[in-house]
Parts: C-alpha cells; sequence; structure tokens
C-alpha cells in the first residue's frame, strides 16, 4: 500500500467526470493515503461530481466557480475549520470562450483573452493566497499546463498564451512562497481526452499526433499524471519547486 501522503490534508479543484485530469490526480492521492477536499463547478455538475466526492469520502465537497465572488474563500474557509492546515493543493481548471478559442490569437476579444486568463491563470494565484496561511509547515501547489505554453500547437490558440503565463506566474510564485516552505510546480501531460480538451478544435488529430511522435508511441492516462502529482505533493519532493515537469511519453522533446 502507498502510505506516501499518509495524514496529509489536500484540495482538488477541477475534478468534472471520471475522465477528468482531476479525478486521476484525485484518487491517486486517495490511494497515497491523503484526505480530500473537492470541488464541482456549479449545480450541473455536481451530480457528476458528487459521487466520486463520495468514492473518495471527501468530508469537504463544495461549489467553486472561481468568477463568482465568494464562492473561493468560501472553500477555503471550510478547510480552516475543519482541519486548520492544508497541505497541498491541485488547480486544474482553465476555460476560454468558444469564439476567441476556435479564433486566431490575433483576432482575439479583449474581454475573451481577459476571462480566459482569471479563471486559467490567475485564479490559481488567488488559490495560492487563500492557501498560504494554511499552509504553515510548508506545502505543495500544483497546476495543469500544456506544451502548447512553449511551442505553437496547432488549433490550441488562445489557451497557449494563457498556458505560458500560467508557467511563468508557477516559476513566480515559487520564489516568492518558497522561504515559507511552499513548493509551486507546472505538470503538463500529454493530450488527453477530457470534456475540457474537446473544445479544441481538431482535437482527435492532436491525440493522434501525440502518438505519432511521441518517444513512447503512445498516449498518457490520468492515473500516470496522479502518480507524478503524489510524488509532487509527498515529501519525497520537498527540492522541487518552480519547473513544469512533463507527463507526455516524451511528445515535448520532438
Amino acid at each position: 500500500m502507498n502510505t506516501a501522503l499518509q495524514g496529509k490534508k489536500g484540495l482538488v479543484v477541477g475534478i468534472a467526470n471520471a475522465q477528468s485530469i482531476a479525478w486521476g490526480c484525485a484518487r491517486a492521492f486517495r490511494d497515497a493515503g491523503a484526505e480530500l477536499a473537492v470541488t464541482w463547478f456549479n449545480d450541473k455538475a455536481r451530480p457528476h461530481v458528487e459521487p466520486l466526492a463520495q468514492q473518495l469520502q471527501a468530508p469537504i465537497a463544495l461549489p467553486l466557480d472561481v468568477e463568482q465572488p465568494g464562492q473561493m474563500e468560501a472553500v477555503f474557509a471550510a478547510i480552516e475549520q475543519r482541519w486548520g492546515r492544508l497541505d497541498f493543493v491541485l488547480h486544474s481548471i482553465a476555460f476560454a470562450p468558444k469564439s476567441d478559442l476556435h479564433g486566431r490569437v490575433t483576432d482575439s476579444s479583449r474581454e475573451g483573452f481577459g476571462r480566459a486568463m482569471d479563471i486559467s491563470c490567475h485564479s490559481f494565484a488567488r488559490m495560492a493566497r487563500l492557501a498560504e496561511p494554511l499552509m504553515k509547515d510548508g506545502g505543495s501547489l500544483m497546476t495543469m499546463s500544456y506544451v502548447g505554453a512553449e511551442e505553437v500547437i496547432p488549433d490550441y490558440g488562445l489557451m497557449g498564451p494563457v498556458k505560458a503565463a500560467l508557467e511563468a506566474s508557477t516559476r513566480y510564485m515559487a520564489a516568492e512562497l518558497g522561504p515559507s516552505g511552499i513548493r509551486v510546480n507546472a505538470v503538463s501531460p500529454g493530450p488527453l481526452a477530457t470534456r475540457a480538451a474537446s473544445g479544441i478544435p481538431n482535437f482527435d488529430a492532436l491525440l493522434d499526433e501525440a502518438v505519432r511522435r511521441a518517444p513512447l508511441r503512445r498516449r498518457v492516462d490520468i492515473a500516470e499524471v496522479g502518480a507524478l502529482c503524489v510524488f509532487l505533493a509527498s515529501d519525497a519532493a520537498t527540492a522541487m519547486t518552480g519547473g513544469t515537469l512533463y507527463v507526455d511519453a516524451g511528445f515535448h522533446i520532438l
């Protein structure tokens, strides 16, 4: 039995269904002994997430739409009341309006660009700010990126600059929070067939290209992403911060 996270308390944000990257990570965290708080996006998502929260035996399960004032604060207040501390956070949410995502970055609207940046990037900084006082003995903050942050991936569009900002924010927050023992890392999986990814134009072609190019000649799965995140949340990774770690069958090297 994996006990790497025994006694640790973590927050997982971004579970939409059993195909979500966040679900693969949450399941791995729980299997490693962690106690979890989880969130669902809205009332429409709740019936899909609540049964998964029950499987995780999560004592805290609450709505979290990062655009709604007060919801994020309510989640962290519930964590403080129940546990009084927090050891790790997984941020696995991203969004861009369809009209902006499906067009050129050059043509993106100010509103769409700003909204994508707020939900996909700045929400991670807001979570870090709320987590900091609960991580009295240090902790681990993790977010999800993609290779489109550093190279142009056809049809990835607006999310490329947004993920680049997320990776830069990860480095800056790692520098700022490091003196408190709080580590901040980005995880960059290969393309996965999640509901969120299905909004990217020609996504099936992107999946096929990943298999063709990757040295391991296969896709990754959510359990493999979860295994890396367990390591990052554990005491085995206490000297690792500010990085972008790839779990993509080697796709990013070619």
